[in-house]
């Protein structure tokens, strides 16, 4: 009997490309299976995700695959990229990962990966991650975001308890990006087409004009930096929405690549809550 080599930690893992798909003109969708995925678990959250790791180009590293030893032992030049990409679906029974991407033809790090990657190639990840998921005892459920939150928000409507109330709010290029999104029964996803409109402004608009239902809401409002900072401040603030039933995070920032916006992120969630406690004390 062969023994499959052991796993340095449960964290690590790796998918094989099994299947590809471009669901919208700027959307790939890539299905990773294999035994590289065995452990791998999700924790009923809806916005679980995987950073999944980019080499340098020439630079590979000893197996079993180890980031805490990579870490310790190659110049940081060296160390592997890392993307940040919600699981779009964890299907258990057969060990299969679904992520989508974002593509802008060679723009980025991971979105040219998935437009070209091929079935039985394979990438290494980290994982998984989350914090939420729709809570049942809310009165009413508030989703909001642009295009790189939009497979949260999906996976979001998937598991929304039965007669929920959902207004949810997606922003995307055109109508052309629209996807097929399963809701609760009389909920409909608005989606905002942004046609050429700076990024955020329409979602801004939508939540400042929406009618806010009475009781208690469970809001997740995700997407560029730049506009998520203007609705945390409309939802704290003036609407008093209490921390603990926001989920609010700039998964990204105009003009800025993924590690210099990870690099000033902690600070700028910091400034935003010394902000927010001015304004309230105000």
């Amino acid at each position: 009997m062969t023994e499959r080599p052991s796993r340095p930690s449960p964290s690590h893992f790796e998918g094989r490309v099994v299947h590809t798909e471009r669901i919208t003109p700027h959307m790939v969708r890539l299905v990773l299976g294999g035994e590289g995925l065995d452990g791998f678990a999700l924790e009923g959250f809806t916005d679980h995700y995987v950073k999944l790791l980019f080499p340098p180009a020439g630079v590979s590293y000893p197996e079993p695959f180890d980031i805490e030893r990579i870490r310790a032992e190659f110049p940081r030049d060296q160390w592997p990229a890392n993307r940040t990409y919600t699981v779009r679906n964890w299907d258990a029974e057969r060990a299969e990962m679904t992520i989508d991407f974002v593509v802008h033809g060679d723009e980025g790090l991971a979105g040219p990966w998935a437009a070209q990657a091929r079935i039985g190639e394979t990438i290494k990840m980290l994982g998984p991650g989350g914090a939420y998921g729709p809570d049942p005892a809310a009165d009413w459920h508030l989703l909001v975001g642009d295009e790189s939150a939009l497979p949260a928000i999906a996976a979001a409507m998937e598991q929304m308890p039965k007669g929920a109330v959902v207004h949810a709010y997606i922003e995307i290029e055109d109508a052309a990006e629209e996807q097929k999104i399963a809701t609760p029964d009389g909920v409909e996803v608005r989606w905002l087409h942004r046609a050429g409109r700076p990024v955020g402004e329409a979602l801004v608009a939508a939540v400042a004009a929406l009618d806010f239902p009475e009781g208690r809401v469970c809001a997740f409002v995700h997407g560029e930096a730049g506009f998520v900072k203007e609705l945390r401040r409309l939802l704290r603030v003036e609407r008093q929405v209490a921390r603990e039933d926001l989920s609010i995070s700039g998964y990204w920032r105009l003009g800025q690549n993924d590690e210099a916006w990870r690099a000033v992120k902690r600070e700028w969630h910091l400034q935003l809550e010394r902000e927010e406690s001015a304004a309230q004390a105000a």
